[in-house]
């Protein structure tokens, strides 16, 4: 049984790319329509459609994340979302027209993000750039690992020069690859979707970017470097039996998993989410009004409505359907 459930979610995920396209061109319909008061009704009813795909598309994801990834934090975010997306397109279809911004944010958040998830040529100078990066606070610390093309590591890889490689024991080679998720790209798509979406003036828009888009660039430059020589140097081998365990991986065959699964998936994953929340901070201090996207997230969370935004005395120039 296990195995057939396995098997289906493996299958459907196949499907993710081009349902990815699809929903992000339905949010973007929307998002014009609503953005320049074209029509309101339409606006919605595309969002709630937009919205009901986006669930499927999560639910495509369940496989990759949880079985394949192996993450804890993206594969249980992964199960919440498809729900979580169920729930907004049922309370935007109600009339909560203010979710129409956060509709407006995930429109953005995927015209920014796709391309460089889609096209290869976006792919490699990003990809590339970061490792780059990588490998230079990599050497101020005193650690010089060879790098070389992905490709000649997995066959699926492109051929990037994107990849570490470490002997921490003889005969006994460590390879760590950055990818598109290791650019830090899908967490700048999401704030620059949120500044993007909200009605507020540019400057404001702008210093919001100045103090979030830096920010989350440099700390995953520091997260790779973290995790690269965490893994490459076996310096986490923490409870091997239970790590081996819990991620379902051959501890006698590739004993470095453990360090990998430590700084990756543990450390780094855990302090990834205490850091977005600190940069929303300090993009809300630059521009409040994305309060009204928080306000949303705490009703859905908890089924209360919250007034942030008046008692930080936030002017709203267009209620947004409120």
């Amino acid at each position: 049984m296990q195995e057939t459930v396995l098997g289906a979610l493996a299958w459907v995920g196949q499907f993710s790319d081009p349902l990815a396209w699809l929903v992000i061109a339905a949010f973007g319909t929307g998002a014009v329509l609503d953005w320049y008061d074209w029509h309101r009704d339409a606006a919605r009813t595309i969002s709630v459609a937009a919205w009901v795909l986006f669930a499927l598309f999560w639910f495509t994801q369940i496989h990759h994340f949880a079985f394949v990834q192996k993450s804890i934090v993206e594969g249980i975010g992964t199960l919440v979302a498809v729900p979580a997306s169920l729930y907004v397109a049922l309370l935007l279809h109600r009339g909560r027209d203010s979710l129409l911004v956060l509709s407006r944010a995930v429109a953005v958040m995927g015209a920014v993000f796709l391309p460089f998830e889609a096209i290869l040529v976006l792919q490699e100078l990003l990809i590339e750039a970061v490792t780059r990066q990588t490998e230079f606070l990599m050497g101020l610390l005193g650690y010089h690992p060879e790098v070389i093309p992905g490709s000649e590591v997995k066959a699926e890889y492109e051929a990037f020069r994107n990849t570490f490689v470490f002997y921490p024991e003889e005969n006994y080679r460590i390879t760590y690859t950055i990818i598109i998720a290791c650019t830090g790209i899908g967490s700048m798509a999401i704030f620059v979707g949120l500044i993007a979406a909200v009605r507020a003036p540019l400057n404001r828009k702008l210093r919001a970017l100045a103090v979030s888009i830096p920010v989350i660039y440099a700390l995953n430059l520091v997260r790779n470097v973290f995790i690269g020589l965490s893994f490459g140097t076996m310096k986490m081998q923490l409870v091997p039996e239970a790590t081996a365990s819990l991620f379902a991986f051959d501890l006698a065959a590739d004993p470095g998993l453990v360090s990998y699964y430590w700084a990756d998936r543990i450390i780094a994953q855990s302090a990834s989410v205490v850091a977005l929340v600190a940069i929303t901070w300090l993009v809300v201090r630059e521009l409040p009004e994305v309060l009204i996207v928080i306000e949303d997230l705490l009703y859905m969370a908890t089924g209360s409505e919250y007034d942030l935004r008046g008692a930080l005395g936030v002017p709203v120039a267009r209620a947004d359907g409120e």
